[in-house]
């Protein structure tokens, strides 16, 4: 008599690290969210436990820091998000990738330029590059565009002329800057593969592997689809992205506001003089500052009487391409070891140009 056996069950495959790195991704935001919030509570000063109450004083400066950040810089992030929604939605790949020139030299310096008509700051730049990428964008033209449209737009630029009241300023930071990011994206872009550069997420999509956020969408407009639904999409599609892109603006603002509260600025400032170590400085202080590229002009302004004009000029180029928070954006665009790569290129030619005007005159 012949016994039928019943199938055992499979026993499920445990998760791989890649699984629980997803896991891990996805439960971050409410875990973060809980701590943010429980540091606002404890610099609020409302119900504070006796305990706690040393803290409150402590933390009411790196919040108040933190929001300011914050809420300056996720205006420019929602336009930045809606630029690279619209890039995707309603911009086909052919037509991206015909309109990015294939020479290194041009793709750089018409990305430098793009920022012309994406009027975006360095929270707005960097979604709307990797949308870019993904649509097939030559590499420099992406990088370029990242570094140099922050300061290469029409609102930074009348920022700059009004605080300094000088074309001339205008045009020495426009032409740095541009310089800097096409040496930068000429250097970086030239790479054998998009792999090397690119983030694994954005190279998969440049190669058209849509992750299941973006599996439903579509890049031209569906058939009777009007104005009003087009925008709906638009919507949608951007609040997915601005969420995502969120979390580097909130890593980065936290970690400016830290740097911000603990470094004392009268000590960086005390270290101003001298021609090499007032860019340093300045450098720096672009750094732990972190702010947004269209009020930048009137910080540096403060610093004109005290530091050197190679130095404000650092400021006003190094800090929009890179600081805290942009740094962090970047790399969910390009690897880490690309990002690496652009913050000592960025560095070392700002450095370089400040103690040049230094030494031989603005």
């Amino acid at each position: 008599m012949s016994t039928i056996e019943e199938p055992r069950a499979t026993p499920a495959p445990a998760p791989s690290r890649a699984d629980e790195s997803e896991l891990l991704r996805r439960a971050w935001p409410p875990i973060f969210t809980v701590a943010l919030l429980g540091l606002i509570w404890l610099a609020s000063d409302l119900a504070v436990p006796t305990a706690l109450a040393p803290w409150t004083g402590r933390l009411q400066g790196f919040v108040t820091v933190f929001l300011g950040i914050f809420i300056e810089a996720l205006p420019f992030l929602m336009a930045g998000v809606l630029v690279s929604s619209a890039i995707h939605l309603f911009v086909s790949d052919d037509q991206v990738q015909r309109l990015s020139p294939r020479h290194p030299f041009l793709a750089a310096l018409g990305g430098s330029l793009l920022g012309l008509a994406f009027p975006v700051c360095e929270c707005g730049s960097i979604p709307a590059t990797r949308r870019l990428l993904t649509k097939g964008a030559a590499l420099p033209a992406g990088i370029a565009f990242a570094l140099a449209a922050p300061v290469v737009n029409p609102v930074v630029l009348i920022s700059t002329f009004v605080a300094f009241g000088s074309w001339q300023m205008v045009a020495w930071r426009v032409g740095l800057t541009v310089a800097v990011a096409v040496v930068v994206a000429m250097v970086v872009g030239t790479a054998p593969r998009r792999a090397l550069v690119l983030a694994p997420g954005v190279d998969e999509a440049a190669n058209h592997v849509h992750d299941e956020t973006c599996a439903h969408d579509h890049h031209h407009a569906e058939p009777g689809e009007g104005p009003l639904g087009a925008g709906r999409r638009l919507l949608a599609h951007a609040n997915g992205e601005l969420f995502e892109m969120a979390r580097y603006l909130i890593i980065g603002a936290l970690l400016a506001a830290t740097l911000q509260t603990i470094v004392p600025q009268q000590a960086l400032l005390a270290l101003g003089d001298g021609p090499l170590i007032s860019v340093l400085v300045m450098i720096l202080l672009a750094v732990v500052l972190s702010i947004c590229s269209t009020v930048d002009s009137f910080i540096a302004l403060s610093f004109v009487n005290t530091f050197t004009p190679g130095a404000i000029l650092a400021f006003l180029v190094f800090g929009p391409m890179i600081d805290i928070k942009s740094a962090l954006m970047l790399t969910s665009t390009f690897n880490r070891r690309t990002v690496a790569i652009i913050i000592l290129l960025c560095f070392q030619l700002v450095l370089l140009a400040g103690l040049a005007i230094n030494l031989f005159g603005l």
